[in-house]
């Protein structure tokens, strides 16, 4: 089992005052815990208060100051990092289902784009408490490639509601970095599972669910579609690690992409979870109605591991098999 020993950067993050939108989010709710394991001030701003979300499961929403508010609403974000004297803010709110953001692309917009530069202009206005920060971002800003792995120095050109929404967003930290000095840096991830996740639409919670209700897991697309996938307490401990460098010039003002690069097609990563569960009685069911998604997407982290030193600890094994067990407690209580 990887090593969770996080003294080595406990001192830096020790009374930071950090401020996180997409608390309640997959990797909101993980970041939030190990800032807290390591000493940190954390704020966080909720919109929807979801008591299923492991933010509140864990009871580490006791734990942090709440700023009731929406991305959308600049007030709020002024309140949070004025009154708060944020020192770093890592950007994690958006909406971040594809299939919704093609359903009602305003709202995506709106959440993804409009609260990305108002938060932006936020810190803008009080660089001088704001020392860092890191815009998550993902693999879809790069849009449709011929060639792959994508590499950072790609342009970004998405096409569909939810592309677009990201390459706007990384667009904009861009021009606040580069016309108004502001410390940023971009984190491009590839598909983020883990404990947590209750949106079963997604191809791991939901085959873990279907598997565990002894009911076939459904397939969207062809089962072909390429994809990365990453665990989420190795992107974590990514974003932890862009925070702590962002004073270097190599990393300041750039992005890096984050992932296992280990490439699996859908089939390929429902057979995996299917063997670990046993459930090889349990076939898949192949639907192929999965329109407007990008057939291969997978990425290159040289450059990750070339200026950061960064490299995945759980990998993808090991990041399912925890994954699992997260899920086989969560349906053992929720049957009490």
């Amino acid at each position: 089992m990887p090593d969770e020993n996080t003294n080595s950067l406990s001192e830096f993050w020790q009374d930071r005052t950090v401020f996180i939108t997409g608390a309640t989010g997959l990797i909101g709710s993980w970041l939030v815990k190990e800032l807290l394991n390591r000493k940190a001030q954390v704020v966080v701003l909720i919109h929807d208060a979801d008591p299923q979300t492991e933010l509140y499961r864990s009871q580490d929403i006791h734990r942090v100051s709440v700023v009731d508010g929406a991305l959308e609403d600049i007030g709020s974000l002024e309140r949070a990092i004025n009154k708060h004297a944020i020192d770093t803010v890592f950007h994690l709110g958006a909406q971040t289902i594809v299939s919704r953001a093609d359903r009602f692309p305003l709202a995506t917009f709106e959440s993804n784009i409009r609260g990305t530069y108002q938060l932006l202009e936020v810190c803008r206005l009080h660089v001088n408490l704001v020392h860092r920060i890191v815009i998550a971002s993902s693999d879809k800003a790069y849009g449709e490639s011929l060639v792959l792995p994508y590499v950072e120095e790609m342009p970004l050109r998405g096409q569909h509601p939810y592309e677009v929404s990201k390459s706007c967003a990384d667009l904009i930290a861009m021009t606040y970095h580069r016309s108004y000095g502001l410390p940023v840096a971009i984190a491009r991830c590839g598909n983020v599972f883990g404990g947590g996740d209750l949106n079963w639409s997604r191809i791991v919670p939901g085959t873990i669910r279907s598997f565990l209700l002894n009911k076939p897991p459904i397939i969207r697309s062809d089962g072909q579609y390429l994809r990365d996938y990453i665990y989420v307490k190795d992107v974590v401990k990514a974003y932890l690690k862009l925070g702590e460098q962002l004073e270097r010039d190599e990393v300041c003002g750039r992005a890096f992409n984050f992932s296992n690069e280990t490439p699996v097609s859908v089939l390929d990563l429902v057979g995996m979870i299917q063997s670990m569960m046993d459930c090889s009685h349990i076939q898949p069911i192949i639907r192929n109605i999965a329109v407007g998604e990008l057939h291969s997407q997978y990425l290159s982290c040289a450059l990750a591991r070339q200026v950061l030193d960064w490299k995945p600890t759980y990998g993808l094994n090991p990041g399912l098999e925890e994954t699992i067990s997260w899920y086989r407690k969560h349906f053992v209580q929720a049957d009490k």
